[in-house]
């Protein structure tokens, strides 16, 4: 059991894996608003041996440093990599810190946004960010049926909506850092970047944070008359040429300003962004509490 367990910021879990916390720890403390700096960060510590966070605060050496107690920090959040992390992990480990995150949470909502954007914009549904009528992305009406869709990156959410948009009849291929064999078995092909970026009409980047791939050559592969949705929680894209890009016949999807990375761009006519994360609904907020409780419960268990 932790002596005294702190939440620097909301970490959405469910009220039952809260009430679980209770039993984790002889003190708990659920933070329900943002830290403003640094020093606030370390004030909410103080002398907590456990922390919890999610992925709206940064927990870097500078805070870490100031808080000797810690032994245990657990990311209410995807953690896919130490580098795109919202923790110093490489420092927290240095200390003799744990640090724990979860995957897999909120993959549903995503695909079922790519479908339903998708959907939207092929047949004409719905209007467009000016208010006026949407019309249909090439004339006429048209299913999935037969559209060639890249995908940027094959993890775990990328496989998801490969297997939904192949359901629904898209000719899929993919990019990835490595052939993905189950994917080829299904019938995915795998391509260089930028040869898959001009033989598909649509492509969804699926990247880490802070992982951009989409450069000034791979725009002008790209071409015009495209579709592009970015379903990662950072831009996959050099501002510069992105801008560019928009402002020809083509569209971008993305469900969060981070993931657009320009608010001025909210109002842009070729841009969609409902500024909202998709992936944060019910069942995802079930099994992120579930995954979260099942960490500490491990650490526990082996300390």
């Amino acid at each position: 059991m932790f002596k005294k367990l702190v939440a620097i910021e909301p970490v959405s879990l469910i009220p039952m894996a809260e009430k679980k916390l209770q039993s984790l720890a002889e003190e708990v403390i659920l933070y329900e608003d943002m830290p403003s700096s640094v020093n606030e960060i370390v004030k909410r510590i103080g002398d907590a041996d456990a922390v919890l966070l999610s992925y709206t605060t940064t927990l870097g050496k500078d805070a870490i440093a100031q808080c000797p107690n810690i032994v245990y920090i657990g990311m209410c959040c995807s953690l896919y990599t130490p580098e795109s992390a919202n923790v110093d992990i490489e420092y927290a480990n240095s200390r003799n810190i744990t640090v724990t995150g979860i995957r897999d949470y909120g993959d549903e909502g995503v695909v079922e946004y790519v479908i339903s954007e998708l959907v939207n914009a092929l047949h004409g549904f719905g209007i467009n960010p000016d208010g006026s009528p949407r019309t249909p992305w090439n004339g006429l009406p048209s299913e999935i049926t037969g559209l060639k869709v890249g995908i940027v990156g094959l993890g775990k959410s990328g496989g998801m909506i490969a297997d939904a948009i192949h359901f629904f009849g898209a000719k899929v291929s993919y990019y990835s850092r490595t052939k993905k064999p189950e994917a080829e078995i299904k019938g995915y092909q795998y391509l260089p970047l930028k040869k898959l970026l001009s033989e598909n009409e649509v492509i969804i980047t699926c990247l880490n944070k802070n992982t951009i791939l989409l450069h000034n050559e791979e725009f002008n592969a790209f071409g015009n008359h495209k579709i592009l949705f970015n379903t990662g929680l950072s831009p996959a894209w050099d501002d510069q040429p992105f801008n560019a890009w928009l402002k020809e016949d083509n569209r971008v999807y993305c469900d969060t300003l981070g993931a657009l990375g320009d608010k001025a761009l909210l109002n842009h006519p070729h841009v969609n962004c409902v500024n909202i994360s998709v992936g944060r609904t019910k069942q995802a907020f079930d099994r992120l509490s579930d995954k979260v409780i099942h960490n500490i419960e491990s650490f526990l268990k082996k300390a």
